[in-house]
């Protein structure tokens, strides 16, 4: 039977996967853009991209201004979680690493809320009104943030077993959320709020001007990623073992760490701490890809975060409904029946982890 099985594995074609991944991306994608409070069919939403709509400008604002950019934004931002949960999960050996469960986006929200509701002026909804340098002190923010509680756990990593990195993990985001909570209640109403609404996470915060920023600090860091697929396969092995290999192990350790936190930071920065993408997209590649190869595992991961990213914002805007759900509370309940499917018939996880 485990024959049949191995056999029946071993024909899965990678090419074909991606294939299905990069098809079922593009569908979503369009989808986003046409489905929300109204539908746009998909001859209005070309011909208000390329312009020639006679002089709508008000379909065209709305598709270009306003559905574009919130769908290029779940694109980037889950793929970005995505991969940022992958790395995380090879370098702690730990099929429950991710941003939001090791205390990283608490971190990252803790450089926000700092920006926000200490630094920024009186009144400001969040990201909008920030000019320039408000981004890049944002992004900033975040990634400091997020990147000074991944070192506190590597530190507490040398130390410990795993479960009990977990739950140092788990008490650092009580911890630093406490310290949130302080800000906040020193902080004036309006801004509260805005932060409030920063927390319940969100793709249509950013604007085009505010994407140069975003995409240019996801794109960098998800293609220095690719460049770590091999040291990642050893690291996934223990690291005596690859630093047997040759293996830089205490350089890759803080590289792989300073890219979860830059992409981690700067999505928490724009859209707001987004949990669950981080460690379901990677469970789900596992288990369509049965491999635990990183040069196969992070592009199906970059897929799979935007796709499971967009389906969860297109269920938050509710088509045809006007207003929206928070996007946290969406992600979880797409994406937790189909992760405990894929780990129920995944028996064998924990050899992927060594």
């Amino acid at each position: 039977m485990r024959e049949t099985k191995h056999a029946t594995v071993s024909k899965r074609n990678p090419a074909s996967l991606f294939a299905l991944l990069g098809c079922a991306l593009l569908a979503i994608f369009v989808a986003n853009v046409c489905l929300g409070s109204a539908v746009i069919p998909l001859g209005d939403v070309w011909r208000a991209l390329i312009g020639s709509d006679g002089g709508n400008l008000i379909m065209e604002k709305i598709v270009v201004d306003i559905r574009l950019p919130r769908a290029t934004t779940a694109l980037f931002a889950g793929a970005a979680l995505s991969v940022s949960g992958l790395l995380m999960q090879t370098i702690f050996r730990n099929p429950l690493a991710d941003p939001f469960v090791l205390g990283v986006n608490s971190g990252a929200s803790l450089g926000v809320a700092i920006v926000l509701l200490v630094l920024a002026p009186g009144g400001v909804a969040l990201t909008q009104n920030l000019a320039f340098s408000g981004h890049v002190l944002v992004v900033f923010a975040s990634s400091a943030g997020a990147a000074a509680v991944l070192l506190v756990v590597m530190l507490f990593a040398q130390r410990v077993d795993v479960m009990s990195l977990l739950i140092l993990g788990l008490m650092m985001s009580y911890a630093v959320g406490s310290v949130v909570s302080i800000l906040m209640f020193y902080s004036m109403a309006e801004r509260v709020q805005s932060f409030f609404s920063w927390s319940y996470g969100s793709f249509a915060n950013v604007t085009w001007t505010q994407m140069k920023i975003f995409a240019s600090c996801l794109l960098s860091g998800m293609a220095s990623v690719f460049f770590l697929s091999k040291p990642l396969d050893a690291m996934l092995l223990g690291e005596g073992f690859a630093a047997s290999l040759g293996t830089r192990v205490k350089s890759t350790r803080v590289l792989t760490l300073g890219l979860a936190s830059l992409l981690a930071g700067t999505v928490t920065g724009f859209c707001g701490p987004i949990g669950f993408l981080g460690i379901a997209a990677p469970h789900l590649c596992r288990y369509l890809f049965r491999t635990s190869e990183h040069r196969i595992l992070i592009p199906a991961s970059l897929m799979a975060g935007s796709i499971i990213a967009l389906a969860a914002d297109l269920a938050a805007k509710g088509p045809g409904f006007d207003g929206s759900l928070p996007l946290n509370a969406v992600t979880a309940l797409i994406g937790s029946p189909v992760i405990i499917v894929a780990l129920l018939r995944q028996r064998n996880l924990k050899k992927a982890f060594g």
